[in-house]
């Protein structure tokens, strides 16, 4: 029984109190001398008996009241817990899905990176969907050298002309014999040369990105048609040219 607490003697008990105390009036003698068939049917007597019956009945329904009130109390804590374990489990979850989902975030940003840096490492044709007309070293009078120093590609007057990878223009503008033309520093430490454009599209110091538009195909400088004058070389310096197409080639580009 818990500290504290002090429960009414049981209805047992306080009988057999009531019990012991009769037989001690009767051994004194003070039943013994009113002992008589009309004390045995007294009012007095079953009055005192009802007070007995009536105090049981109050401590019964005092123990009722304990014990419900208990219950009571021990179902709204298992309902408080009960609600504990699913705010945790909620909580929990939501967690979860937190952490999933800046996972699959961080795993496509991820990817966007590397597809940006494999777009940027990339390498394509300065002319798309076009041919070489005109091949490497090809010899004429028309070449102040004796041969082709680059290649040419077929394009009409008006063609964008792109940039084959990623780099820095170093030249925009006019170029003697190859016209108005651009030439870029490449990532990889070489220079790409785009002659005879009819129109230019950047200027000296930008940075141009693999597939970016760089200006038109015409016919400036000395030319004899339009088309692109396509050239690769290892410096800046003219005479330091090679071969293009094997250039494109080594970059997964067919030419």
């Amino acid at each position: 029984m818990a500290s504290g607490k002090h429960r009414r003697p049981s209805r047992l008990s306080r009988t057999g109190a009531n019990v012991a105390g009769v037989a001690a009036l009767t051994t004194t003698g003070v039943i013994g001398t009113l002992a008589s068939p009309a004390l045995a049917a007294h009012p007095a007597a079953a009055t005192g008996l009802n007070v007995v019956a009536a105090d049981d009945m109050l401590a019964e329904r005092i123990d009722a009241q304990a014990s419900a009130q208990q219950e009571a109390a021990e179902q709204a804590a298992a309902k408080e817990k009960a609600a504990a374990e699913a705010k945790r489990r909620a909580e929990a979850q939501a967690k979860e899905a937190r952490e999933a989902k800046e996972a699959r975030e961080a795993k496509a940003e991820r990817a966007a990176r590397a597809a940006e840096r494999a777009r940027l490492n990339a390498y394509v044709s300065p002319v798309a969907g076009s041919y070489v007309s005109t091949g490497y070293k090809a010899g004429g009078a028309v070449w102040s050298s004796g041969s082709h120093t680059g290649v040419d590609f077929h394009a009409a007057s008006g063609t964008a002309v792109q940039a084959v990878g990623s780099g820095t223009v170093v030249e925009a503008g006019w170029g003697g014999a190859y016209g108005n033309n651009v030439v870029i520093r490449m990532n990889d430490g070489t220079y790409t040369q785009y002659g005879h454009l009819s129109s230019l599209s950047v200027s000296v110091g930008q940075s141009v990105t693999p597939g970016q538009r760089i200006g038109l195909s015409g016919a400036t400088g000395n030319v004899t048609g339009p088309h692109l004058h396509f050239e690769v070389r290892t410096s800046p310096e003219y005479g330091s040219d090679i071969d293009p197409v094997s250039y494109l080639r080594s970059h997964g580009v067919p030419a």
